[in-house]
């Protein structure tokens, strides 16, 4: 609705997503990326609000989960409002309203109360018939002092599916644009958007002169090379970019643009390539990225396309450095169940079976260390570092070189396989929060490239 109006939209998920990012990239043309105070620091999350929506007219920042809902499901940190809070930015409340009228009133008060500043400066309505809508919207307005802004009824032509991991992706859903279109018609009608933008016109600015090279403590940051490497070639540089083959296509599509962004950012030229269609890697790769997404919907023509298998197999019993997260790490190990429980054949350069499980395994956020086997090996250590989980699909062989934590919690478990080489497992990173594991695997691509290329 923004978008038909004529408003350059920028818009932001709170917490680890790519799905919702990816369909307002895809669908709707916005910038779009994530903000998590668990990921980043409050000036680092300020930094990332800023830059990216700095030739945006508004930013919309998606919620997640209730809106005090944070770590460990008992505290509000990183949690929506913890959010709210950090970037300064008024809040709309959404609420599902179905079954309810008067009760609302204490349902709203309950939100604007439990904490001194709420920041709520409005409320929608969600699945609220309009007759109804039009006899509640003053006695609620009178009973909490915050404007109602509109409703939404229930209109079940728009549903959009989910699968296991969530939506279905963009390019699924037939005449979405159209959809989407129609849907935004509706929203005049019922939304006071006029208001709306009012209450985001209360936003104070953002810093603009945030320095990114002490937020991310990073020697040597700027293009070309981290500073651990510097001396290894002429000059303090390399002839060339590092080159980092990234697979992306539907088995491969959890990507977050800000991992790219700051492995660019430190020196590397990203060559994207797709394992279902390409026969062959990209020529002169120094390193190889295997994000997460669908594999084992696609694990058949993953396994049919020899060619490429073959290519990636050769490349990596060279030498060449491979960081892999959670899809990608499957399609690294011998074998992979399929959706109908099939199992296919994968790269094999991991021992292990991916298999799939009943309902989420590990879900959630994490803090990763060392275990005392790689400890005891002395690789550079990474120390405490942050990622999450979010997968059905499990493996007969996770990897023992760290151990992942829960926040606030006494669970733990060891995953990810790390020879030196291969850095592989269940986990997702956000690299603007883990700056170290970057600049690790670069150094790996950089040393490889040094003692087998140049």
């Amino acid at each position: 609705a923004l978008l038909l109006r004529g408003i350059k939209t920028a818009s932001f998920k709170c917490g680890p997503e790519y799905i919702d990012p990816m369909f307002h990239r895809q669908v709707l043309g916005t910038v779009s990326g994530n903000l998590d105070l668990f990921f980043t620091s409050r000036e680092m999350t300020r930094y990332l609000l800023e830059t990216q929506a700095k030739d945006c007219d508004l930013a919309v920042i998606e919620g997640v989960m209730g809106y005090y809902d944070g770590l460990a499901g008992m505290t509000a940190e990183a949690s929506s409002y913890d959010l709210a809070c950090a970037t300064d930015t008024p809040v709309i409340l959404i609420v599902n309203s179905r079954g309810m009228s008067t009760s609302l009133a204490a349902y709203l008060k309950g939100f604007l109360t439990y904490r001194e500043y709420s920041r709520i400066r409005g409320v929608i309505l969600n699945q609220m018939p309009r007759m109804l809508y039009l006899r509640l919207k003053p006695f609620l307005e009178k009973e909490t002092q915050i404007p109602v802004v509109g409703y939404v009824p229930d209109i079940r032509e728009f549903t959009i599916d989910n699968r296991h991991l969530g939506l279905v992706l963009p390019e699924e859903i037939p005449e979405l644009q159209d959809k989407l279109k129609k849907l935004a018609m509706v929203l005049e009608e019922t939304l006071d958007i006029d208001q709306i933008l009012h209450i985001a016109e209360s936003a104070p600015g953002l810093p603009e002169n945030l320095d990114i090279d002490r937020i991310l403590h990073i020697a040597g940051s700027a293009p070309g090379l981290p500073a651990s490497l510097k001396g290894d070639f002429p000059a303090g540089h390399m002839p060339r970019p590092l080159r980092i083959g990234v697979a992306r296509d539907e088995a491969f599509c959890f990507i977050y643009p800000e991992n790219i962004r700051l492995l660019e950012q430190m020196g590397a030229q990203v060559r994207y390539f797709s394992p279902l269609r390409d026969q062959t890697l990209p020529g002169n790769l120094d390193g190889l990225l295997l994000y997460g997404g669908y594999p084992e919907l696609h694990a058949k023509a993953l396994s049919e396309n020899h060619s490429m298998r073959t290519s990636i197999c050769q490349e990596v019993q060279a030498g060449l450095p491979v960081m892999a997260e959670c899809g990608g790490f499957l399609y690294l190990q011998e074998e992979l169940e399929d959706m109908q429980g099939i199992s296919r054949s994968m790269l094999g350069v991991l021992p292990g079976k991916g298999f799939r499980t009943p309902r989420l395994s590990r879900f959630g956020y994490i803090y990763l260390s060392e275990s005392m086997e790689t400890q005891k090996i002395g690789r550079k250590a990474l120390g405490r570092f942050t990622a999450h989980e979010v997968h059905y699909f499990d493996s007969t062989e996770c990897g023992d070189a760290y151990i992942a934590k829960k926040p606030l919690s006494e669970r733990s478990w060891s995953c990810i396989h790390d020879d030196g080489q291969i850095f592989a497992g269940f986990p997702h990173f956000y690299y603007y929060g883990n700056p170290q594991l970057p600049e690790m695997f670069l150094e790996r691509c950089a040393h490889y490239r040094k003692y087998t290329k140049d």
